[in-house]
């Protein structure tokens, strides 16, 4: 094993995220596993990731979730952290799997997009 920081906001229920999670273990890593539904990051740690991986929040959004649209964050005025904090009310809207090693983060779709930070 590899002794690495690595992280991954993980859904277990997306086919995705399982694969990305193997595909870092076949690395020899075994990182740390967020399920995120269950731990959102906090409005600082998903700012954070957002500027890691050079995107501005609606572009890690998942658009087509119930939730995007019934909360109005379809709303072309919402700022930053309105965005922001839509995402920590509602993790499902974060897309997913999200990778963290060596101070970048990468989305795992697909899977094999994380092995480039690994």
């Amino acid at each position: 094993m590899r002794t690495m920081n690595v992280k991954i906001y993980h859904n277990p229920r997306c086919g995705k995220s399982r694969q990305t999670l193997q595909l870092i273990k076949e690395q020899g890593i075994e990182p740390e596993i967020i399920e995120y539904l269950k731990t959102p990051p906090s409005a600082e740690e998903l700012d954070a990731i957002l500027q890691k991986l050079g995107m501005e929040p609606r572009d890690l959004m998942r658009k087509k979730e119930a939730e995007y649209k019934a909360n109005g964050l379809n709303d072309e005025a919402l700022d930053r952290q309105a965005l922001i904090n839509g995402m920590i009310s509602h993790p499902i809207l974060i897309e997913r799997p999200i990778v963290i090693a060596n101070g970048k983060a990468a989305i795992g779709r697909p899977p094999e997009q994380v092995l480039s930070i690994l």
